[in-house]
């Protein structure tokens, strides 16, 4: 299956609920998904007892990207680690929810995103009767680092290219690339797992970060550069999956979907915000499009929207 072009705005059919523990926080945390209308977008609701905020899941909002993608002000209210949960709405195409949060961050679970698609999966999914708009790239945009970089490029579908390359041998120099639907998501992305060093894990505790992390959410590089967890991997490239589930994650907090191809080498989160504002910030990078069906052979077509449009990703 390639490129799902859909024409209509999605939301949940029903509730659901998670419970788990925040993987830096080590503390635990429960999240609703609620259905939402059209042109809600994706909505994080906070409510701790001592505060109650709204976030919207855009990049404009992005605090912090620091090991994982943070919502709001990193010495006050936020969301943290929405990555998964981003790359899951975005993978199974959910356009609208509301998302109730009891903690200041999204519970890690197995590491992976299967839990996330069992809660949709549980909710289903409604379609609703108003136009998805997508944002299409219309021409390169690159950023670079050092030896790190990425770039949106034109593309006929919505795509993702996302290599690594660490020195430890455990890892190395791996690739994943494919056009994005929820079949692929499902079966190739969800089930990749978060990964770590043990030799990082005093000076992340000494930071406050990993406070949650175990053999049971985390895949773990011991010192002898070898995977310590029972089972070992799910995928032979795990780590370049999970990374492309981050990037997903990411470029999610655009406000809508993309048509284009996104590629990067040795990325991160920070790589991932900083590509997609440069993206937006450039009126000549995209267009922003919805579907025009003609009846005659039932074809579908990309067709650019004129006049005043919901627009979320302005930043």
């Amino acid at each position: 299956m390639g490129f799902v072009l859909q024409d209509y705005q999605t939301t949940l059919r029903s509730r659901a609920t998670l419970t788990g523990t925040g993987v830096h926080s080590g503390k635990p945390v429960t999240v609703n998904f609620l259905p939402a209308d059209a042109d809600t977008g994706v909505v994080f609701h906070l409510s701790n007892g001592s505060a109650s905020r709204e976030f919207r899941a855009l990049v404009a909002e992005v605090g912090a990207t620091d090991l994982c993608t943070m919502l709001g002000d990193p010495a006050g209210e936020h969301i943290a680690t929405v990555e998964h949960l981003m790359a899951t709405l975005f993978g199974l195409g959910i356009d609208n929810i509301v998302i109730e949060i009891d903690g200041h961050e999204v519970p890690i679970l197995d590491g992976s995103a299967v839990a996330f698609v069992e809660a949709i999966d549980q909710a289903g999914i409604e379609t609703l009767a108003v136009k998805r708009r997508y944002i299409r790239v219309v021409k390169p945009v690159r950023i670079e680092n050092g030896a790190s970089w990425a770039e949106f490029r034109p593309y006929s579908g919505t795509r993702f290219e996302v290599e690594i390359d660490f020195e430890s041998p455990a890892i190395g120099r791996q690739l994943f690339a494919s056009d994005i639907n929820p079949d692929v998501f499902r079966q190739d992305i969800a089930r990749a797992r978060t990964f770590g060093f043990m030799k990082d894990v005093e000076r992340l505790w000494a930071a406050g970060y990993a406070l949650g992390s175990s053999l049971e959410n985390s895949l773990v590089i011991g010192d002898d550069n070898r995977v310590i967890n029972m089972g070992g991997l799910r995928y032979p490239n795990e780590f370049a999956r999970h990374k492309t589930m981050d990037a997903m994650g990411d470029l999610a907090l655009a406000g809508a979907r993309f048509i284009g191809c996104f590629r990067s080498y040795r990325g991160g989160h920070r790589m991932n915000a900083a590509a997609l504002r440069r993206l937006l910030s450039d009126r000549s990078a995209f267009e922003v499009v919805e579907t025009t069906r003609r009846e005659r052979g039932r074809t579908a077509e990309m067709s650019a929207v004129t006049g005043p449009v919901f627009a979320p990703w302005v930043i």
